[in-house]
């Protein structure tokens, strides 16, 4: 098996397909990774490859992962085109491939590239608007009219159901739900002291964790005026913001806290930027909120549900899968700052209550039932280019 990834940079589809990547890798399949970029600058953060931890997971399990050393954000290197020695390296690389899987359509533009080794592609698709894609959507239109891709992994109902609207052929999308480590992901009283001991917030005050990168999906300014109205009304509050372009390096999150509170006497002390983190079980565990404003695009919010399996409350706007991931368990909000405040107070006052249907769904979230349907899916790929009699057409059940 071989994953192709535009590159290593925060963000949940690279963290969701790493761990599928473990997860197979567990299961007695062989995997190596190709990086398209080996070095990203987005979210105003410098992003190196070796620095990422999903390579430090993949490569400490001794998964090989290699890249073609290109530079995402800076110059004008045309996406679709490739040198000679980056095609020679792709050559190599997919050659004792028996399925690849690319990691968002991106890489499709290099992998359809002619006199490279035909393999069957599985596209893991991540989001929920893929008419806001660039070229990536014509390229995976592209790849199903040209044999190329044998089928899509979808990670949400939305995903499924905005490319089949798109022109996507529905018998090719399977519908696998993002998963976690259940075992790392969970109710912890030690990390949740450990975070308020290391940030200085008190054991009984209310905390609520934002975790995203620093784009315009998020909505940060609506997340921002929230926590504003939030802190100036609930003066024992703490509100943590962690991911890539979430410190106070990034000049366009500086000028957003700005705008937020302005004319607000209190709580701006009690934003803490905590940039990108690698101990998210204890950030969430620390929490009793966690929260989400994004405004398009999102499928399965992976925070959502790793912040759910430690025992924080979601709060979210309804976008993508969102609504049908937080329903029973916490509450979805109109992108309104004051309606999200006042949610965040009754996610908080309420966050107990919460706590057994919190407990009864992490079945349903399991990476285990992730890695399943990958493994699934795969096999059946792989039988077909076989030659084998099993179609990889009709959808999985999820």
């Amino acid at each position: 098996m071989l994953s192709v990834y535009e590159g290593f940079f925060s963000g949940g589809a690279r963290i969701v397909h790493s761990d599928v990547v473990l997860g197979l890798r567990e299961g007695g399949q062989h995997h190596r990774v190709l990086s398209i970029h080996g070095e990203v600058h987005r979210e105003a953060t410098r992003q190196r490859m070796e620095d990422d931890a999903c390579y430090r997971a993949l490569t400490g399990a001794d998964v090989g992962v290699t890249s073609l050393g290109r530079t995402f954000g800076i110059g004008g290197t045309d996406p679709a085109a490739f040198s000679g020695p980056e095609l020679a390296d792709t050559a190599r690389a997919t050659a004792d491939a028996d399925v690849i899987l690319s990691l968002k359509e991106q890489p499709l533009a290099l992998l359809r590239q002619a006199g490279l080794p035909r393999r069957p592609v599985v596209v893991c698709l991540h989001r929920s608007d893929p008419e806001n894609q660039g070229r990536a959507l014509h390229d995976l239109k592209a790849g199903i009219a040209d044999g190329t891709v044998a089928a899509a992994v979808c990670c949400a109902e939305s995903t499924r159901a905005a490319y089949e609207a798109a022109g996507v052929p529905a018998a090719l999308l399977h519908v696998i739900p993002n998963g976690v480590d259940l075992i790392r992901f969970r109710p912890d009283p030690a990390r949740r002291l450990a975070l308020r001991t290391a940030l200085d917030v008190p054991a009984e005050a209310p905390v609520v964790v934002f975790a995203a990168r620093y784009d315009g999906m998020k909505n940060v300014p609506l997340f921002l005026a929230a926590a504003s109205a939030w802190l100036d009304a609930v003066p024992e509050g703490h509100v943590l913001m962690c991911g890539a372009g979430m410190s106070a390096a990034n000049p366009g999150l500086a000028a957003d806290i700005a705008e937020a509170f302005e004319g607000r006497d209190g709580g701006r002390d009690r934003l803490r930027l905590l940039g990108v983190r690698h101990d998210m079980e204890t950030v969430y565990a620390g929490a009793d909120v966690v929260a989400l404003t994004s405004s398009w695009g999102e499928a399965a919010p992976l925070c959502l549900i790793e912040g759910m399996m430690c025992g924080a409350v979601p709060v979210a706007t309804d976008v993508g899968d969102s609504a049908a991931i937080v329903a029973g368990h916490g509450l979805v909000t109109p992108p309104d700052p004051e309606a999200i405040a006042a949610a965040w107070s009754e996610a908080v006052a309420n966050r107990e209550a919460y706590a057994p249907a919190l407990a009864a769904s992490r079945e349903r979230f399991s990476r285990t039932r992730m890695i399943a349907s990958y493994a699934a899916l795969i096999d059946r790929v792989y039988d077909t280019r076989r030659g084998h009699p099993s179609p990889v057409a009709p959808p999985l059940p999820s």
